[in-house]
Parts: C-alpha cells; structure tokens; sequence
C-alpha cells in the first residue's frame, strides 16, 4: 500500500482532467510509495467555493491566474520560487504561452505553474464551409454576415460575455482596469457595450446558456452552426474521434484593421501550504509541467499544454489537426486580467448586467454604472504594481 497519498482538485473536462489521471499513474509506477488522486468539480464548483479554503485538503490545485492575489494575500499555496530551481522557472519564462507563466507571478512570487494555456479563439467546421462555398471569415463584418444568416454559435453567459467585453473594450482604444474609478471611460464603454448588442441579438437566444464547451459540443455534434468567432480553444474537439464532427481552430478575425485580442485563460498548479508531504506534490508538479511532459505525454493524454514546446511541436499538432500552431499567434497576444486579492468578486459579479443588457436592452450608460459599482466594492485594497 502507497505510503503517502497526494490529493489533487481541477476541473471536470477532458481537457482538465485525463492528462492529470495519466500522470497520477504514472507517477505512482516510478515512486510506487505514492499514490495521486484528482477530484473534478465544475467551473461553477470552482467559483463558489474559495480555493483558499480547498487548499486546507488538497496538496495540488488547479487554479486560473487571477486568483494569485488572493493567494499572495492568504499564503494559502506555496511560493514556489523559494521551492523549485532557478533553472526550471527559467525554462517555464522561456517558454511561456503568451504571458501564461508570468500570470502566475504575484508580489515577486510565482504561485502556479502554467500547466494549461488557452484564449478564446475561432473555431469551424471545416466540412460545412466548403460545402456551402463559404470562405472562412476574415474580417468582422463577414463574421457579422454569417450570423446574420443563423450560422454563428458564441457562449454567452455571464462570464464569457464580460471577457468578451474586454475584447470590445480593446478593439476600439483602450484596455481596462486602467484606474481604480472605473472599469472603462464611458466613450469607449458605450461604443463597446453597443458594439456587443449589434452583434449578439443576431445570435440564438439558447447560447445565453451556453459555455465554450457546450457551444463546442453543439458545433461538433449538430450541422446547425458552422462557425464560433470566440470562444476559449479546446484542444479535444479538433482531434480524430473525441466528437462527431471535428472542429478547426484558427486566429481571430480583424477588426477595424486590427486583430481581436481576446483575454487569456488557462490554468495553473500549486501546491498547498497545508500539505503534508510538499516534497512530493513539488516533485509532481515539477514533473507534469516539464517541457519534456508538456510537449508529449501530456498532450498525447488529452492536455492543452502551458509550455510552448508542445505548442510548436509537430506531432501534438498533427494530433490536433494544427490546433497549436494555428491559435499560438492569438495565445502570445492575449490580455491579461487584473490579480487583485478582490478581482474574482468583480468576475463573478460584472457580467450579470451585461447580459442582461444584452437580453433586453437598456441604457448602456447604467450597465457601465453597475460595473463601476461591482468594481469599486471588489477592491480591497491597492495593491502593489507589477
């Protein structure tokens, strides 16, 4: 019987949890004393509960980036720059996914290893297109032309729409969060705010439900839609036989002349400061988030990469039809949200009234108004600049 038994906790997709699954095996035949087990909760799971709180039972945590405030605030997982080699965290810079690895990095501490990397990117289905001599949009206003004609599919709930409002915000001047008065300059957030509503009453009202996988299930498992202009990549949908239909992913579309920067996502391991056996959940976690894991047992299982050797590496893009390569462009420039310890209140809280505005309309100026308000509140204290 295994000596020591390492807890792990992350997210119930294919994506999030079968490579972990592969590695916890295999990392019990080279230490057989040593036994990892992963339980998946969803995304929803993961908002409502504190991860701080998740911390005090599991050694190894999948997290999202802006959650490090939190983590700088509470010491709840370990720095692991105090941990692990100056070597491997140099190697993990060197070979980040856009700014994946140095999302992680928090009051001059780095709280997580990108383990996984991912933005919204467009997806298709290849098939549909050429069948109905239908060039795979380039431009805004050919994306806006396909919705117009019932083929668009884009997740819409609550917090895909706010990271897409950040992408409006972007595409017409200005990042946000660039004071601690107000989300975004109400010029630029009304012609945003509008923007989104031009586009989203084109789209079927049942996506206002929908999630990047659940919209990625419907593209792949019905001929209705043949086309997502954003919408967090998965890896999964674009490989031989894990859906009905294969997807294909490729770069945003332009807009106004300039490429959709969209906002990064993926997630990171850390280890608990709780933990009881925290040689072995680094060792684990040094392991799993090598480049030489990353860029062929990890992807070979399932995973969607953060080390950017698996992101250029031929086979895994064989694997995925191109998946990495294609959407790699679109990963380097992402933006990076806001880590304050107070962030995720904002996050959980500032997309409701966008979607309703969205739904039913109203005055963009009052939508600007409650996130202002959400953002303030959210605010717990300034926090120091990185």
């Amino acid at each position: 019987m295994p000596r020591i038994i390492l807890k792990g906790i992350t997210w119930g997709h294919s994506r999030g949890i079968t490579p972990l699954l592969a590695f916890a095996q295999r990392f019990s035949e080279l230490y057989p004393d040593v036994e990892v087990t992963w339980k998946k909760r969803t995304l929803q799971e993961f908002a409502d509960f504190p991860i701080e709180k998740l911390a005090e039972e599991y050694d190894l945590l999948i997290v999202d980036h802006p959650w490090v405030g939190c983590a700088a605030a509470t010491g709840c997982v370990l720095p692991l720059d105090e941990h692990l080699p100056a070597p491997y965290l140099q190697d993990q810079l060197q070979h980040s996914v856009g700014q994946s690895h140095t999302s992680y990095i928090y009051n001059n501490h780095q709280w997580a290893l990108a383990i996984d990397a991912a933005t919204p990117v467009a997806s298709y289905r290849a098939d549909l297109l050429e069948q109905n001599g239908v060039a795979v949009p380039q431009s805004w206003e050919e994306v806006v032309a396909l919705a117009k004609a019932g083929k668009v599919a884009v997740p819409a709930i609550p917090i895909d729409l706010l990271m897409n409002f950040y992408t409006f915000c972007i595409a017409n001047g200005k990042k946000p969060f660039q004071d601690e008065e107000e989300v975004i300059d109400e010029e630029t957030g009304i012609k945003s705010l509008q923007g989104m509503q031009a586009f989203y009453s084109l789209i079927d009202k049942r996506f206002f439900t929908h999630n990047p996988i659940a919209v990625a299930e419907v593209m792949s498992s019905t001929n209705d839609y043949w086309y997502c202009p954003f919408a967090y990549g998965y890896s999964n949908y674009a490989r031989k036989g894990y859906a009905k239909h294969r997807l294909t992913y490729t770069d945003l579309v332009s807009m106004q002349g300039k490429k959709l920067q969209t906002t990064l996502g993926g997630t990171g391991l850390s280890v608990s400061a709780f933990s009881k056996n925290k040689e072995m959940a680094l060792l684990f976690a040094e392991m799993i988030v090598s480049g030489q894991c990353q860029s062929t047992f990890y992807v070979e299982h399932g995973g969607q990469p953060g080390h950017r050797s698996a992101w250029t590496n031929t086979a895994a893009n064989e694997l995925t039809h191109h998946f990495f390569g294609n959407t790699l462009p679109a990963l380097d420039r992402a933006y990076v949200r806001p880590r304050y310890n107070g962030y995720l209140h904002f996050q959980d809280m500032a997309g409701d009234p966008l979607q309703q505005y969205l739904l039913h309309g109203g005055n963009p100026v009052d939508v600007l108004q409650q996130m202002n308000h959400i953002y303030k509140h959210s605010i717990v204290k300034p926090q120091p600049a990185l």
